[in-house]
């Protein structure tokens, strides 16, 4: 993977973090973007449009979580990974953070091989996501269009966090399979990424939110499916 065409944005109020995780990823070659406060990492996340952001939860002014929120709400950024770095461990915090758009999170102290592996394996599933899959999938009035990221229901676009996105293409590309919660982890996580269960719940909820109730299907004791019954 060539990382130098990879830009990402590396968000903390402690200097000694960003100069580690400035230090290391610069090291293996992506270019790297450092800001210390939300504000400034929304401002230069419009302008520079990194391909991920490392940010910090707990900060002054404007938390990781709001931060994200506001992200995940500009057009140009939809594509733009964000990973949470925290030293907080309880679970309502990371549910919070995937329901904010969370790609995944990073755990405070910085462990730089871990990171390393970590960044590599969220930007090599950016680039190489299987290039067969049908780029465009229409459903009744639903349009999933993967090479633009954009969803449609009738006239409505709606907008989606990068990994509702990829949950919902996966399951309407065979609409009426059912796929398991880990088959769903492998496919939208990957292997790299350590998550709990109610992240996939988390996700179908706000998907159900933004495109409506009927078109995902809980198969319970298993997984999902696409489709209304």
């Amino acid at each position: 993977m060539n990382n130098a065409r990879y830009k990402i944005l590396a968000v903390d109020d402690e200097p000694d973090i960003l100069e580690i995780i400035g230090y290391n990823l610069s090291k293996e070659g992506y270019e790297v973007l450092t800001a210390s406060n939300g504000a400034d990492a929304i401002r230069i996340a419009k302008e520079q449009r990194p391909d991920l952001i490392i940010l910090d939860i707990m900060m002054p002014k404007m938390d990781g979580i709001e931060t994200c929120r506001q992200i995940k709400e500009i057009d140009k950024l939809k594509n733009t990974f964000v990973v949470f770095l925290t030293a907080r461990e309880e679970e309502f915090v990371e549910i919070m953070g995937f329901s904010a758009g969370a790609d995944d999170y990073i755990a405070k102290p910085i462990k730089p091989r871990a990171l390393l592996s970590r960044i590599n394996a969220i930007l090599r599933r950016s680039g190489g996501k299987e290039d067969a899959v049908q780029p465009k999938i229409q459903i009744n009035d639903l349009s999933i269009d993967r090479e633009t990221y954009m969803v449609t229901k009738g006239n409505e676009q709606i907008v989606l966090a990068k990994k509702e996105f990829e949950l919902l293409f996966l399951l309407a590309s065979k609409p009426g399979k059912v796929f398991s919660r880990d088959l769903i982890l492998e496919q939208i996580w990957g292997n790299d990424v350590v998550v709990i269960n109610r992240t996939i719940d988390v996700h179908i909820r706000k998907l159900r939110e933004k495109i409506g109730e009927d078109y995902i299907q809980t198969v319970k004791g298993v997984g999902y499916k696409f489709g209304a019954e």
